[in-house]
């Protein structure tokens, strides 16, 4: 039962030569960016840099001079700023990069065929995904924050309108669905989606880790994200909802150990494939550090014996992994398969699996204003949508800016009952028309 990196997907080769020949044709991928901090620069500079047949024609930020930057880092120091859909239309017509700040010129703006929301915002991520469906755009987020909170009904509305709706290849659920789509199309059946991560730490905040943050020329907050646990659970509930697979308790399972090809031992991998079913989940500590991993399942003598030829083990349960993730720098690549072949990377298939909920970091005060993903008063853990619905628990997506109405011992689970949302917000009413369009048993 050993493991091995998994090689190139054959949809690479696919997309690499429809790209080249988008590129012969003049007809390059044309990209609408919200968002320009570090994933959207990171995008904005591959795509420029490194991916023919396809650009970035615009970059919508509330902030214009990071939207500049973005540019700037992609060799780019010239972009016009638009303030219309006329002054848009005009510099795409001549072939000149764009900036603004109202992202409702990027997702309206006939000529733009993908969106890509990278504000890691659910407010205002919600706000222009619903405005590039509604206008025909494709849409990929780099925004698993919005996605494990809303991405069932965004689905649901990229369906009715025709578009594609999906995560990003280069974050760990892109690549785990596309090993997974691997190890299914060599006759394995996955049994346990898996996260390799090294630390997690629930008490982590953007002061902790102001440093490191520092040093990586990212923001604290989303860093803290990554050490608390908010984001894996995030990751993983996009996984979740994308395969059907839920978790076997609160907050996963996250056994430790040294090495990716032990995971299979960790699981009850035989057992939940009896059951005819399998979970999400992670792993602590294990070198290939910052990877993926797929438990799959086989008994064909026939499988068996050429997998232990390759190194691959005993069977029936054998480890497909990935050393690596590269976000931003794969998201060219859900760019193209959504446009070129209306293939997502990954996107729910119906109703919530899991849900990401929020945890009272420390003992919280009634009064207390919550601050959310990466921040001082609460992190997240993946849950069973049943339970959290049947529990009434508030999503780590809707939690800043909501005021505690009671005191809250730590780690105690927060619920819609203990507290006051914010007034007038879209992310609210669209998570009540969710609820409304998946009731959870």
């Amino acid at each position: 039962m050993a493991g091995h990196p998994a090689g190139k997907w054959a949809i690479v080769i696919v997309v690499d030569a429809a790209l080249q020949e988008r590129e012969r044709e003049g007809r390059p991928v044309r990209v609408g960016l919200v968002g320009a901090g570090y994933a959207g620069k990171g995008l904005a500079c591959q795509v420029t840099g490194s991916t023919p047949g396809m650009e970035v024609s615009v970059i919508a930020n509330r902030t214009l001079d990071h939207a500049r930057a973005a540019y700037a880092a992609a060799g780019i120091d010239d972009p016009v700023v638009v303030e219309t859909a006329a002054e848009l239309s005009a510099a795409l017509s001549a072939g000149r990069p764009a900036i603004c700040e109202d992202p409702a010129l990027v997702t309206e703006a006939e000529p733009i065929e993908c969106v890509v929301e990278a504000t890691g915002d659910v407010e205002w991520g919600a706000r222009v995904s619903l405005s590039a469906i509604d206008h025909g755009k494709h849409l990929v987020l780099l925004n698993a924050e919005l996605d494990c909170t809303l991405g069932p009904l965004l689905k649901q509305r990229a369906d009715r309108a025709g578009v594609v709706f999906t995560d990003s290849d280069g974050d760990q659920p892109g690549v785990l669905l596309n090993l997974a789509r691997e190890a299914q199309m060599l006759g394995f059946a996955p049994i346990v989606y898996g996260n390799i991560k090294s630390l997690l730490d629930y008490r982590r905040t953007p002061e902790t880790q102001a440093a490191f943050a520092a040093n990586v020329k990212q923001n604290p907050w989303p860093i803290t994200s990554f050490a608390d646990g908010t984001k894996i659970a995030a990751e993983m509930a996009v996984v979740a909802n994308g395969t059907g697979f839920g978790v076997s308790r609160r907050g996963m399972e996250g056994p430790q150990t040294d090495r990716v090809e032990k995971a299979f031992e960790l699981f009850p991998v035989e057992e939940l494939h009896a059951a005819g079913t399998g979970i999400v989940d992670y792993i602590l500590g294990a070198e290939p550090s910052f990877g993926v991993f797929v438990l799959a399942y086989s008994d064909s003598a026939f499988h068996q014996e050429y997998m232990k030829c390759y190194k691959m083990g005993e069977g029936p349960v054998y480890t497909f992994y990935r050393p690596y993730h590269l976000s931003p720098l794969e998201t060219p690549l859900t760019v193209a398969r959504a446009v070129l072949f209306g293939d997502a990377t990954v996107a729910p298939i119906g109703a919530p699996v899991c849900e990401v909920v929020s945890m009272a970091k420390f003992d919280l005060a009634a009064g207390t204003v919550l601050d959310g993903v990466g921040g001082f008063t609460d992190y997240s853990v993946l849950e069973n949508a049943s339970t959290a619905r049947a529990e009434n628990l508030l999503p780590i997506g809707l939690a800043r800016g909501c005021v505690l109405t009671r005191d809250l011992a730590q780690d105690s689970p927060i619920t819609f009952d203990d507290v006051e949302l914010p007034a007038g917000r879209l992310s609210d009413r669209l998570w009540d028309e969710q609820v409304q369009a998946f009731p959870v048993a």
